[in-house]
C-alpha cells in the first residue's frame, strides 16, 4: 500500500474520530435521545448527519466524480447489486436493532475507542467478531 493511501486514510479517520467527539455522537445516550421520537427526541444526530451530507455531497459530485478517482489517485468503484433485497433488508434490520438495543453505531464505536471504556471495547470486539462470523457464514450458505 502506498504511502498517499496510508496517510490520506490517517487524515480522514482523525477527521472523522474528532467530528464523532466534537458533535458528542460517541455518547450513547445522544443516539437514544435521536431514536426516542415518543419521549425527550433530541434532533442533534439529524443536524450531524445533514452537516455531513452538506460537506460531503459536493466535494464528491464536483471534485471526485468527473474524475472516477478518489484523492490518492485510486478508481472508484460502485457496487453492481444495487437492489433492495432480502439480505439487505435483513441487514439493515438487524444493524438498527442492534443500534437501537446498544446506542452504539460502528463509526462512533471506534471512534471511542480512545477512551477505553470497557462497554465500547466489548460492543466493537463483538462487533468485528458478528462482522467475520457472518462473511464465514455466507462462503458456507
Amino acid at each position: 500500500m502506498k504511502f498517499t493511501t496510508l496517510f490520506i486514510a490517517l487524515i480522514a479517520g482523525v477527521l472523522f474520530g474528532i467530528g464523532m467527539n466534537v458533535s458528542g455522537m460517541v455518547d450513547p445516550n445522544n443516539i437514544f435521545s435521536f431514536l426516542d421520537i415518543t419521549g425527550s427526541w433530541d434532533p442533534s444526530l439529524a443536524f450531524v448527519m445533514g452537516g455531513a451530507l452538506a460537506v460531503f455531497v459536493p466535494f464528491h459530485y464536483f471534485l471526485i466524480k468527473p474524475r472516477a478517482q478518489s484523492i490518492n489517485g485510486s478508481n472508484i468503484s460502485t457496487p453492481e447489486n444495487n437492489k433492495i433485497d432480502k439480505r439487505l433488508v435483513m441487514g439493515a434490520s438487524i444493524f438498527g436493532l442492534g443500534w437501537g438495543i446498544g446506542g452504539i453505531c460502528p463509526g462512533p464505536a471506534v471512534a471511542s475507542l480512545g477512551g477505553a471504556s470497557i462497554t465500547i471495547i466489548v460492543f466493537t470486539i463483538c462487533m468485528v467478531i458478528g462482522m467475520k462470523a457472518t462473511t464465514l457464514l455466507s462462503k458456507t450458505c
